[in-house]
């Protein structure tokens, strides 16, 4: 099965909910597999914070032959959210009323204007029945917040590793990694570069949520006991940041980076609870044990709160990457959803 590429063009002004507003935009989409006859085989995936919309290079191993997603079953879709920098419009765009880039002056982005892009695309891709919606992290809470906006399109929901709203916790890292942004002496520079030095402290710190101890324990353990400096785990941070910046920029980590601190599916609701019991949609909920950035009790909180919701578990050394990691457990966890009513065991 062959992936396409596309990119849809909305060009009307779109009104944010922070107040801001984009005159237009664009959304770079990546398809995969074949619509079947009642176009019953959709499956749309939010991908997260540093992804992009072709989902076979974050998550291929889910959407191969014989995977719970097997592209000769399945029609997959995935795009690249708004503020995003893989062909989505975001802060190196231009501005086609200034003709430049919008470095700076990119407005305030949500989760729940993310949602309405992709609400909109669907419309034009006259997609009226979704057979699953599927996110981790990021791309999760994409996912309730597009499950509560638009409830009777989604027959299945699978969020993985995320929240109804984001944590102060989790709020304070992004904060410290956006400081790093600061600090770096260019990023107040309108250039596609800036901040890039800083991304790189920021992605350090970054590693250090999507990890956890052991993790690194277990794989930057030093061979050499009298060793004084050059350590693998220093090594490794610099490495995870080069590799960072070579595929991302500071702009669109600062602008994604907020979009998931602003995420919670009560405001202007009821309330958390009542919004989460809007969903209709059958859901899996899938949690980390080793999670330090979403930690399981927020996925348990999902799971006790949307009607009918199965709750996983995974075991992993790799903490919150561990729903991009463990693909075995993953696949099985998701065949076994579809083929039973209820799934309550907790994998070990």
């Amino acid at each position: 099965m062959q992936k396409h590429d596309h990119t849809f063009h909305h060009q009307h002004p779109f009104p944010l909910e922070a107040g801001g507003v984009l005159p237009g935009f664009q959304l770079r989409y990546t398809t995969l597999g074949k619509l079947n006859h009642d176009r019953s085989n959709i499956v749309w995936v939010c991908h997260a914070l540093t992804g992009s919309s072709d989902f076979t290079d974050w998550w291929g191993d889910l959407f191969r032959e014989g995977s719970a997603f097997d592209p000769k079953h399945y029609f997959i879709i995935c795009a690249n959210m708004l503020g995003g920098c893989y062909g989505s419009t975001g802060p190196l765009s231009i501005n086609p009323e200034t003709g430049k880039p919008f470095y700076h002056a990119f407005p305030t982005l949500t989760n729940r204007d993310s949602v309405r892009a992709f609400d909109l695309l669907r419309r034009e891709l006259q997609i009226d029945s979704i057979h699953t919606l599927l996110g981790g992290s990021l791309g999760g809470q994409q996912a309730l917040e597009w499950a509560i906006q638009q409830p009777g399109v989604f027959k299945h929901l699978i969020a993985l590793a995320t929240n109804a709203a984001h944590s102060p916790w989790g709020i304070a890292f992004n904060e410290a990694q956006r400081l790093s942004i600061e600090a770096d002496p260019t990023w107040k520079e309108n250039d596609p570069r800036a901040g890039a030095q800083g991304l790189k402290a920021a992605r350090a710190i970054g590693m250090l949520s999507y990890r956890y101890y052991e993790t690194f324990n277990q794989t930057q353990i030093e061979k050499d006991h009298d060793k004084l400096d050059d350590f693998r785990a220093s090594t490794y941070q610099r490495y995870q940041g080069e590799k960072l910046v070579n595929r991302f920029d500071a702009f669109s980590y600062y602008t994604l980076s907020k979009m998931m601190d602003s995420h919670n599916v009560g405001r202007t609701r009821e309330s958390i609870e009542a919004a989460l019991q809007t969903v209709q949609a059958r859901t899996l909920i899938v949690g980390i044990d080793t999670d330090i950035l979403f930690p399981v009790h927020e996925q348990k909180f999902l799971a006790a709160n949307i009607p009918g919701a199965t709750y996983i578990e995974l075991t992993s050394l790799y903490g919150h990457d561990g729903f991009l990691v463990e693909f075995e457990q993953l696949d099985s966890v998701i065949k076994h959803f579809y083929q039973q009513k209820q799934l309550s065991t907790v994998l070990s």
